[in-house]
């Protein structure tokens, strides 16, 4: 097996970002180190990244929220000379596995949306201070943040140069941000997108790709000034921050990975992956202050961050596993009264961090290319946000009445009001509208049953799982799921599951997930980029790229 990939990391192990905290304002440089890349074969010139980049400003994200939750504008700039970033770095994707350009995509698409969403989840609004060359990832970094500045002078542009130097499509949303969320003109954007060279100063301004041109003698007190303005703005909700620990982990030699709250077992001969999510032991914390006391150790907390390892781990470090099994065990009126603290305190800065967080780790579970599926097994804790997952996953089974030999409370789900519109998919939706698209009834009809604990007759007949089968069928029927499924096609498999998850309205972030990544999966396979005379290949070499000019 190749080196695992650790999606763990901390301020001191950081190798290409810097923070300076300023009271409410945070400023953040991206000063990418070149000879620490994730691999070997490539250096990270000129600011450019790989998926140890990206890892790292995933971690810096996060922690803004948590740790310094004071921080109300965040100043996005690099920390290098006449650059500010120069995108993906083209020598890792040139040799890197197509599964891992496809995930190393989906992540930094993950992270861009995390801190694009910052100002309307947690009241943090990110500026980008563009210096230099921003190209292709970098534009992308930028358009990402709330607010863009250029410095109006020979060297500063902006550019998505994909198509016309690389025959690939820019990776992180850059198309459909262009389009959706700048609203750049149609002819404009066809432009933009086909030149190398990019776009500078006024034509930068008045084709809507930044938001302020500033001359280079003024740029930096610029910046300083709009980041307190945005800031004297804000009425962002803060308080004493909280600091995200290590966390609890352990890893076997055959490859389980053990957490306090989350245990995965792997069947590598049938190509699974098993994920328990054990439920809360304690009482749910008396109040805020107790959960704050508690901090990263917190049920709530603690379960989102050893959930969202578990996923990031079993997408990078083990493709090979096709079916991700999702079962739970514990108390259901536990896992309730601890999600009850964060509803009932939403306008608390930490409770509304958490909640965003699940919501967050839910939207990781809907992303991800494993076929999936929930077995709700007696004595499990499918409650609340850990309900969610039995409408996130492709199919479910519950167990119908006493089973031979097992004496653990009866299966049941428990809905709270959380399931009707706190973890919202990227569509916009609840995962319950998403469901009965075609049957808005069914939800309100759901709203009734808040509360109660729904044993397998009755949540078959609300919709809300796929099967429900006795101690006869029980372990054949799931088995031979499992078997059915080890036996597709996964580029069918992720193909199929992808189209059925994202039902009803498209969204900026389904687009960006669902039309611009399928279209980069398959351009990520041809020979125009990847082939021997391919352009990814050549670039750098003073060649072009050859292209079969067949139009498909």
């Amino acid at each position: 097996m190749s080196k695992r990939i650790d999606f763990q990391t901390d301020p001191s192990k950081y190798r290409h970002w810097r923070v300076e905290y300023d009271g409410d304002v945070a400023n953040l440089y991206m000063d990418v180190d070149e000879n620490a890349g994730l691999f070997d074969g490539y250096k990270l010139k000129l600011n450019s990244y790989d998926l140890g980049v990206d890892i790292e400003l995933a971690d810096v994200v996060q922690r803004m929220r948590f740790e310094h939750p004071e921080v109300k504008v965040v100043v996005m700039q690099s920390g290098k000379d006449n650059v500010f970033c120069a995108g993906a770095n083209i020598r890792m994707l040139g040799g890197a596995e197509h599964a891992h350009k496809v995930n190393f995509c989906k992540f930094t698409n993950e992270t861009r949306n995390t801190f694009e969403a910052a100002e309307a989840d947690s009241g943090q609004k990110y500026i980008c201070a563009v210096k230099g060359a921003c190209a292709g990832g970098g534009y992308e970094l930028a358009l990402a943040c709330n607010h863009i500045m250029l410095t109006d002078d020979s060297t500063s542009s902006v550019a998505l140069p994909e198509v016309p130097l690389l025959a690939v499509l820019p990776g992180t949303g850059g198309l459909t941000r262009v389009t959706d969320k700048r609203k750049v003109r149609r002819d404009r954007a066809d432009v933009f997108c086909s030149i190398e060279e990019g776009v500078k100063g006024k034509r930068a301004l008045d084709w809507r790709l930044v938001d302020e041109v500033i001359p280079n003698s003024k740029f930096d007190e610029a910046v300083v000034e709009r980041a307190k303005e945005f800031a004297a703005a804000s009425g962002k909700a803060t308080g004493e921050g909280i600091e995200l620990k290590p966390l609890d982990r352990t890893f076997g030699d055959d490859g389980s990975v053990t957490y306090s709250t989350v245990e995965v077992t792997l069947d590598r001969d049938a190509r699974t992956a098993t994920i328990l999510i054990r439920g809360p032991e304690e009482d749910a914390p008396a109040s805020m202050d107790e959960f704050h006391a508690q901090g990263a150790e917190a049920w709530m907390l603690r379960a989102a961050r050893e959930l969202d390892d578990a996923l990031l781990h079993l997408r990078l470090n083990e493709m090979e596993l096709g079916l991700l099994t999702f079962t739970t065990q514990g108390d259901p009126e536990k896992v309730a009264a601890h999600e009850k603290l964060m509803l009932d305190n939403a306008e608390h800065w930490l409770a509304n961090e958490v909640l965003e967080y699940w919501k967050r780790v839910m939207k990781r579970i809907d992303m991800t290319s494993r076929s999936l599926v929930a077995l709700v097994e007696h004595g499990s804790c499918f409650a609340g946000v850990l309900a969610e997952i039995l409408w996130a996953v492709d199919r479910s089974y519950m167990m119908e009445d006493e089973f031979e030999g097992d004496n653990r409370p009866l299966a049941g789900i428990t809905l709270t009001e959380a399931n009707f519109g706190r973890y919202p998919m990227g569509n916009d939706l609840t995962r319950l509208q998403t469901r009965f698209l075609a049957e808005p009834e069914a939800v309100e009809k759901l709203k009734s049953h808040i509360g109660e604990k729904l044993e397998a007759e009755e949540a078959d007949e609300l919709g809300l799982v796929t099967y429900i089968l006795d101690d006869i069928d029980w372990e054949d029927e799931v088995r031979i799921f499992a078997e059915e499924r080890a036996s597709f096609s996964p580029d069918a498999m992720t193909g199929m599951e992808a189209n059925l998850r994202f039902a009803g309205p498209e969204t900026m972030e389904t687009r960006i997930f669902g039309r611009l990544t399928a279209w980069q999966n398959w351009i990520f396979q041809r020979p125009n980029a990847v082939g021997e005379a391919g352009a990814l290949q050549r670039y750098g070499s003073g060649q072009r790229g050859e292209y079969n000019m067949q139009r498909v």
